[in-house]
């Protein structure tokens, strides 16, 4: 199998640049990048160069998200995690939460400032933006897992 470790780090950089903490990025590059089904924070430590605090922490915001699993390990003491089937839209499916708080951020913004202010002018495009994408992502990724499911079924 050829080194993938150059391509996760780049991966990783990818998602730091996006806004995840270096060592987050890390960690979900290297679950993603990983050979085995399933990897213990050990081992993420240990193949990542990071201190066991550092992968702790990564481990729990990708799981908050809904990014990352633990998983059962039949004969092991430690805890296994890997990449949850469907993530990347479980994850999109979750920040609907952090989208309707920047809509009602807005909302507040504009009561605040009153409603004929230049501030109100500018938190409306916030309020409809983030009022449409909690409308419509929803949607979209349910027809993601549509289109995405008879690819499934075939094994690829």
């Amino acid at each position: 199998m050829a080194d993938t470790g150059e391509a996760a780090e780049r991966m990783a950089l990818t998602l730091s640049q996006g806004g995840l903490q270096k060592a987050t990025a890390r960690v979900l590059a290297a679950l993603m990048f990983a050979d085995t089904d399933s990897v213990t924070a050990p081992e993420l430590a240990e193949r990542l160069s990071i201190s066991s605090g550092s992968v702790s922490g990564a481990i729990k915001m990708l799981s908050t998200v809904g990014l990352i699993e633990r998983v059962p390990a039949p004969g092991s003491r430690r805890e296994h995690y890997r990449l949850r089937e469907g993530a990347w839209a479980t994850l999109m499916s979750t920040q609907n939460g952090l989208i309707q708080a920047m809509f009602e951020a807005a909302e507040q913004g504009i009561a605040a400032a009153g409603h004929d202010s230049l501030a109100a002018r500018r938190l409306e495009e916030m309020r409809d933006f983030y009022g449409f994408m909690f409308r419509e992502l929803p949607a979209l990724v349910d027809r993601w897992r549509a289109e995405r499911a008879p690819r499934r079924a075939g094994g690829r």
